[in-house]
């Protein structure tokens, strides 16, 4: 599943535009965000270039309207809620690889 700070609406039309085999879920008051440490506030330059350049203000798309966003991540969860693995990078081009997801999985304790 992939957890987002978009309002329900935005996640679903994110989910039809990329035809995503998997739920995405609305962390309405990102809350599950700042929980795994993966929250940031856009700020400065960074906050000029996405709100007036690029044109895309996150608190038009965030529930809860702040210009905060996740970091993006990935994180192997076991059934107890311990994470099992986990990738987390401050540059959104670089991503878990599918490889290392997928060996992850295979490790986890049976039922799990």
């Amino acid at each position: 599943m992939a957890i987002s700070p978009q309002v329900a609406d935005h996640s679903l039309s994110l989910t039809e535009k990329h035809e995503l085999a998997f739920p995405v879920l609305s962390d309405l008051d990102q809350e599950a965000i700042r929980g795994y440490l993966v929250q940031f506030t856009l700020a400065g330059d960074l906050e000029d270039l996405q709100v007036n350049v690029f044109h895309n203000d996150p608190r038009d798309q965030n529930a809860d309207h702040t210009r905060s966003l996740p970091v993006p991540a990935t994180f192997v969860i076991d059934r107890g809620g311990i994470v099992r693995a986990a990738f987390v990078s401050a540059d959104w081009r670089i991503r878990a690889e599918p490889a290392a997801i997928e060996a992850a999985l295979q490790s986890l304790p049976a039922g799990s």
